[in-house]
């Protein structure tokens, strides 16, 4: 097991390839760019000697992200990871435009295989980190912090899960909908019922709730209320069981429906769009919960939000305590590059290139493999 440390503000921190699970064929050059396991080779071949430095930028305001999986890629994969010299931001670093994040210095043929490996590492995670940051900014309004829950896990390959789900955390995003997506950060998913189970009660809110409530008596009572595409009634009627055991109602009413709610008072039709989880439902859902005392019960709405949406919700002051995000945060915002600028100390670099260097940049040290 390869491990290193990260020197930072005094403060070492230890990683180790098992937190991050690599495939073995990156070893096999199996991910990497065949140009570049042929410049491997001609190196190698005829000029082993040169030192390369080669550094990492992208073109945006963003939150870093992928650094730390980087580092330990390198000193996993990498031939004597130990002759090399790394400088990095650090996993939650705002950057800048052509900021740069990492730099790798050593020969060539040690390391560069890695480069497209590690831009995609980069943009990964950092794509995903920025994209729940400005979710997170979204929902904060008059100095409160609404929680957003990462729910994306039916957006994208599973394998995805663990990485998407630190990048999450690391963009401000405290709950996570699977165990996968908090594996690197050390907690556990959280959820409560899908529609699934109440689909097996035959539509029955609240016989599904109760079952929940039975199974897991621990667990903050949560019900899901949309099934029947009628929130209000079946937030009442389960509150009504409930009482104050109940802490919350979760709408996620489909962007292709019109709640029931719409349909007894066509009153209020014709000035909004009625579709999906809108804030006039959210707001009729509010008051008739609070008109039978139950002001306690918070209210979480999913289904189709983003950064955009969130706000305008926000700005309108719509009654939402907790926000469920999904696909809108798993969208890649962000690309990174790796250029060689550097060769045995001197600038060279393709034209429209240069080195940059970052006074933030701070020096990994390695440790060698432990028995």
């Amino acid at each position: 097991m390869k491990e290193f440390e990260l020197k930072a503000k005094g403060k070492i921190k230890r990683l180790t390839n098992k937190t991050f699970k690599f495939d073995e064929r990156v070893q096999e050059g199996w991910f990497s760019a065949v140009y570049f396991l042929k410049t491997k080779e001609i190196v190698e071949d005829c000029i082993p000697d040169n030192y390369v430095t080669m550094q990492f930028f992208q073109k945006n305001h963003a939150v870093l992200c992928g650094t730390d999986e980087a580092i330990a890629l390198l000193h996993t994969f990498a031939d004597h990871p130990e002759e090399l010299e790394i400088h990095s931001l650090k996993d939650g670093d705002k950057v800048s435009p052509f900021e740069t994040v990492l730099t790798v210095t050593g020969p060539y043929q040690y390391y560069g295989y890695l480069e497209g490996i590690i831009d995609g590492i980069l943009a990964r995670r950092t794509s995903v980190a920025t994209n729940v940051y400005n979710v997170v900014k979204a929902a904060r309004t008059s100095g409160k912090q609404k929680p957003i829950i990462f729910m994306g896990d039916r957006d994208d390959h599973f394998t995805q899960q663990a990485g998407d789900g630190y990048a999450a955390y690391i963009g401000g995003s405290t709950a996570q909908a699977t165990h996968a997506m908090n594996e690197w950060w050390g907690k556990k998913g959280m959820g409560t019922m899908p529609h699934a189970l109440i689909q097996m009660f035959k539509g029955d809110v609240v016989a599904a709730t109760k079952a929940y409530n039975k199974k897991y008596p621990d667990d903050d009572l949560i019900a899901l209320v949309d099934y029947n595409n009628d929130v209000i009634t079946d937030s009442l009627k389960v509150a009504r069981e409930f009482g104050d055991e109940l802490k919350a109602v979760r709408v996620d009413t489909s962007r292709t429906l019109v709640d029931k709610y719409f349909f007894r008072n066509q009153h209020l039709m014709g000035s909004f769009d009625p579709r999906g989880v809108n804030p006039e439902l959210i707001f009729a859902l509010r008051r008739a919960l609070n008109d039978e005392g139950f002001d306690h019960v918070k209210i979480v709405a999913s289904g189709g939000f983003n950064e955009e949406r969130i706000r305008e919700f926000e700005e309108m002051n719509v009654p939402i305590d907790i926000y469920g995000v999904g696909s809108s945060l798993l969208k890649i915002t962000t690309s990174f590059t790796g250029d060689n600028v550097l060769l045995n100390g001197e600038a060279e670099a393709k034209e429209g290139r240069r080195y940059r260097p970052n006074p933030r940049l701070e020096r990994v040290e390695y440790i060698p493999e432990k028995d």
